[in-house]
Order: C-alpha cells, then structure tokens, then sequence
C-alpha cells in the first residue's frame, strides 16, 4: 500500500509540517469525529500524505503514498468537487465502489484544496470506519473553510 518516500514525498511532507495545518486537522477530528483527518498532495500520478491526524491507526504517516488512482481524491482532483458520504452502505453510488471496501471505510469526506493562484495542491479528507453525519450544511461548510484555510497556508509555504 505505500510507496518509499522519494524527494517529491519528502518536500510535501515538508509543507504539511505546520502548526496552523495541525490544528486545522483538529478541529475538523473534534467536529466530525472522524478518526483519521489528512491533507494530501494529490497530482494525476500521485497520492502523497503533507500531514495527518490517524485516530484509527489506518497507518499513514506525513510523506507516505497510495496509489492516487485506487484513491477517491484523484476523482476529487477531476472534477474540482466536494465528495461526502456519511454512510458507504447506504449511498448507491458508493457501496460496491472498490475504495471504500479496499481501505474499510463507512465515512468518508474530501474537499479540493486550491492554491491562491488557482491551482489544485490536493485534498483534505477524512475517513472513518463508523456512520458520521457529514452532509449537514454547517458540517460541509466547515470542511470548506478549512480547506480554504488550508490553501492559503499552502499557498504562503510554496511562494
């Protein structure tokens, strides 16, 4: 499942190792509850974690890599849109998707994360094997925020 770090996963765990990204992380694990929170660098080859907060030892450390095109954020990175599934097994379209089943996940939220010269850097996503209400609008609008939060931190660390 992981990949050895190279200077590209290097260089993103570098511009994920932050104090205000950390404590982003936070505050979308206390309102969510989600067990593992990640920002990633997500390119059309690429998956690679710049930071994560693992509450459910899924077993992903800043730098680490997955396949991007086993992934759903590489689906996020397509299209430039929010993807939110509270329960896998009740949604249609994603409870017989192979990621879900692959990585044993029942909740699952990613926000694109965009540069300030409008660029997609990646995605913040959170995983969870339990049902989290992630849709609720407050909810969705926090993750938002934070993921706008985040690329102006990003933004600031690559100029």
């Amino acid at each position: 499942m992981f990949d050895v770090k190279d200077d590209f996963a290097v260089q993103v765990a570098v511009e994920g190792r932050d104090a205000e990204i950390e404590a982003i992380l936070l505050e979308v694990c206390h309102t969510t509850r989600m067990g593992f929170i990640a920002v990633a660098r997500v390119t059309e080859s690429r998956w690679v974690a710049a930071q994560v907060l693992d509450r459910i030892a899924f077993g992903l450390n800043p730098g680490d890599e997955l396949d991007v095109k086993k992934t759903i954020c590489d689906d996020i990175r397509q299209c430039g849109k929010a993807i939110i599934i509270d329960r896998v097994a009740d949604d249609p379209e994603w409870r017989t998707h192979p990621v879900p089943m692959m990585f044993g996940f029942e909740s699952y939220a990613s926000v694109p994360i965009v540069l300030s010269d409008g660029s997609f850097y990646g995605t913040l996503c959170a995983i969870d094997p339990e049902e989290r209400v992630l849709s609720a609008t407050e909810t969705v609008d926090l993750l938002n925020r934070c993921a706008a939060r985040l690329g102006a931190i990003l933004s600031k660390r690559k100029s």
